[in-house]
C-alpha cells in the first residue's frame, strides 16, 4: 500500500522559501504570481494491507517525524 503525506507551512508562518520563488518568478517574468507557498511531499511504500491501519500508522509517523506541528500542517493519502 502506498501513502502521499504533503505537508506544508501553516498559513500564519512566514514562507521564506515561498517568496523567495515567488521574487524569483517575477524577476523570469512572471508578473502575475502574487503569492507562493512551499512544500513537501512524502511518498511512503508500506506493507499495511488494511487502509484504516495504514492511516494511522502514517498519521503517527508525521505527528512524531515528518511534520513539524508547531509551524506545519498535513495531509495524509492512502493511495
Amino acid at each position: 500500500m502506498k501513502a502521499r503525506v504533503t505537508v506544508m507551512l501553516k498559513s500564519g508562518v512566514l514562507d521564506v522559501q515561498g517568496e523567495a520563488v515567488r521574487h524569483a518568478l517575477g524577476t523570469l517574468g512572471f508578473a502575475g504570481v502574487n503569492g507562493v507557498r512551499q512544500g513537501k511531499v512524502i511518498e511512503l511504500d508500506l506493507a499495511e494491507t488494511d487502509a484504516a491501519a495504514a492511516k494511522a500508522a502514517v498519521n503517527d509517523m508525521c505527528d512524531k517525524m515528518l511534520a513539524n506541528a508547531v509551524i506545519e500542517s498535513y495531509r495524509v493519502e492512502i493511495l
